[in-house]
């Protein structure tokens, strides 16, 4: 049992490698990742603001993920231009581009006044 749950760590640590090596919007999600912890630290944002950056880093990595699963899958399935394969590739974008948005404007929120605060003294 124990085997069989170490080798599905391992294909799941072997598809996030993959997806960093290929995919240039995980290597944009984890810079402003990035730039969103330090901010953080900089500005000094309370624990559950914290929490909630560190949430919405999760979350919005798992969806890149699976919208690279879809977009893999559709083109798996047939490369040549189809409008079912397009719908489902432009649903699991647009699932991302959602959830951006929303965790832009909560980034604002929490970044915002400090930054104005920062820059007014």
């Amino acid at each position: 049992m124990i085997h069989r749950h170490t080798i599905s760590f391992k294909h799941a640590f072997a598809g996030m490698k993959w997806a960093l090596r290929t995919q240039p919007n995980y290597r944009i999600h984890l810079f402003l990742s990035l730039l969103a912890l330090i901010g953080g630290v900089v500005f000094n944002i309370t624990y559950p603001e914290f929490l909630t950056v560190l949430t919405l880093i999760t979350v919005g990595l798992t969806i890149e993920t699976i919208n690279t699963a879809i977009e893999q899958t559709a083109d798996a399935i047939d490369l040549k231009w189809r409008e079912d394969i397009k719908i489902a590739k432009d649903v699991g974008a647009g699932a991302m581009l959602f959830f951006a948005l929303g965790s832009f404007l909560i980034a604002c929120i929490i970044f915002l006044p400090r930054i104005f605060v920062f820059l007014t003294n």
